[in-house]
């Protein structure tokens, strides 16, 4: 019959009801429902039948929400395909010894850590691997000082999410403790510490660990180094809005005299160059730095020249977009105050800042990169003694830009036994002990080319030749007031309900990341 459906479940209520067999040691059974349509009718025996069709569609709605609630959620908590939170945590010195632990979930035994350091700690396998399994339990540990913080999981689990929380942790810690974490500010703060972990894990799931907000309601100090220093006395807010508000990253009742915000576009440039001037590898990653002084509960937006925003502006306002360069954004990550859902719909970073320095987003590009610089070698070998280096670095930003701390480094042989130079800017000497000629150039205008000339004697030896693996040239360099990537603040707007003025700083700065030239 068409339509026929058939339920496979718990007891045998009717013939088509068949129970299912454990699939796990825990005893949770998962329940499969199966759905059965446009049978023959010899083949469905005693099934249960439904000829009307909104009758069918009623069962298959139950149908549907039976096999997610019983398939979905019995099969989490079997722990079989659904990742599981930490059982406990541990804190060892390096006899290891247990300094404090806290155990979330009875999934495990209380004598874990000596399968940790039997099997571990004594083997000396401590720095192989971070992450271990032993028996039917992993164990996720790191070394902060002369401590060790194990994780313990019985099954399958987050590694990435349980180390961000041990670092975050340890972050957490050093705030009470004025900056300190070894075994004596563990030894000297359990009290508080078992109250910070009750807190900042529940069951095994991790919560809050803001050390601003914890603050505001765990207000127990913790014994201070006597070289740490001194925290900064700030009033207590509304401890409830600050832990269950919107606004968990910032207080009330900030309140500046002269309400200012700092931005920097920070980028660093990755490149790769063969020898015949073919780019192998080019990418930029940036990161957007704020230091912000505003009064009470402000809302900024910022707007940036990437090319999703701006074709989003110019639908919403319905005209075409301005002439100008626009950029490609990949692999972005925020800050948790910007507000994703506007982003999403308008393309535009809104967010409330929090009080201070903070990095509001990190970005990548991999497209249409603006190199600062080119590096053009010439490298001869002139017989087994001798060396000829001829290196020139055009600038190709502004001329009415300059770049600062320019350090070029050109590798040479180890034999190497005599240098001399002839640059037209800067310095040059060589460096034994990283066998390369180092030009420095403190001030380094835009569209200019200077060069450097070098002979290189070598050291004769008896033994057989080698042929010398040319290291590639490295470069270190800064330019303020330039981006590799192109990218644009094109507009920083601040409303707060008083209305007060604010003064906006931009910068812009460009870095070395692995920029290096083949010759």
């Amino acid at each position: 019959m068409c339509g026929a459906t058939t339920l496979t479940w718990s007891h045998t209520i009717c013939p088509s009801f068949h129970l299912p067999r454990p699939v796990s040691t825990r005893e949770v059974t998962s329940f499969r429902v199966s759905c059965l349509s446009d049978q023959d009718p010899k083949d469905s025996g005693d099934e249960c039948h439904f000829s009307d069709l909104w009758r069918s569609h009623r069962i298959r709605l139950f149908v549907f929400f039976w096999s997610f609630l019983l398939g979905e959620f019995g099969s989490r908590y079997t722990g079989s395909e659904m990742p599981v939170a930490a059982s406990a945590i541990y804190f060892l010195n390096l006899r290891g010894d247990v300094l404090i632990n806290r155990l979330y979930r009875d999934d495990v035994g209380g004598n874990m850590v000596d399968a940790f350091r039997t099997h571990i700690m004594q083997t000396k396998e401590l720095g192989t691997c971070p992450v271990r399994q032993i028996g039917g339990c992993s164990f996720f540990y790191m070394r902060i000082s002369n401590v060790y913080i194990v994780i313990v999981v019985s099954s399958n689990a987050n590694v990435a999410c349980a180390f961000k929380f041990v670092v975050e942790a340890v972050a957490l810690f050093k705030s009470y403790f004025g900056g300190a974490f070894d075994e004596d500010a563990i030894r000297n703060n359990f009290v508080l510490i078992y109250e910070l972990l009750d807190e900042i894990m529940d069951f095994g799931y991790p919560q809050n660990l803001s050390p601003e907000i914890l603050k505001l309601y765990i207000t127990q100090e913790g014994v201070r180094s006597p070289f740490s220093s001194k925290p900064s006395d700030r009033p207590v807010p509304n401890a409830t809005l600050q832990v269950t508000g919107a606004v968990g990253w910032r207080r009330e009742g900030l309140v500046y005299k002269k309400n200012e915000v700092f931005l920097d576009i920070v980028e660093s440039v990755n490149l790769l160059m063969s020898s015949k001037g073919v780019v192998l590898r080019c990418d930029v990653t940036g990161k957007i730095l704020m230091k912000c002084f505003l009064s009470g509960m402000p809302d900024l937006k910022l707007g940036l020249n990437d090319k999703i925003g701006l074709e989003k502006e110019s639908q919403l306002k319905s005209r075409p977009t301005k002439s100008g360069k626009t950029i490609e954004l990949d692999d972005v990550t925020f800050h948790q105050c910007v507000n994703l859902t506007r982003f999403n719909s308008e393309k535009t970073v809104s967010f409330v800042p929090p009080d201070g320095e903070f990095e509001l987003m990190k970005y990548r590009i991999t497209e249409g990169v603006n190199l600062p610089f080119k590096v053009l070698p010439t490298i001869k070998e002139l017989g087994r003694t001798r060396m000829e280096v001829n290196v020139k670095v055009k600038s190709v930003f502004g001329a009415k830009m300059f770049a600062l701390g320019v350090v070029v480094k050109i590798p040479v042989p180890k034999q190497t036994a005599k240098t001399s130079f002839t640059v037209t800017s800067g310095r040059a000497k060589y460096n034994a002990a990283i066998d390369c000629l180092v030009w420095k150039i403190r001030k380094f205008p835009g569209q200019t080319e200077p060069t450097l000339s070098a002979e290189v004697e070598l050291i004769s030896t008896m033994t057989e030749k080698k042929s010398w693996n040319r290291p590639p040239i490295q470069m270190e360099f800064q330019v303020p007031m330039f981006t590799a990537s192109g990218l644009r603040v094109r507009f920083l707007k601040v409303w707060e309900k008083s209305g007060y003025n604010t003064v906006e700083w931009v910068r812009y700065i460009t870095k070395a990341g692995s920029y290096e030239v083949r010759c």
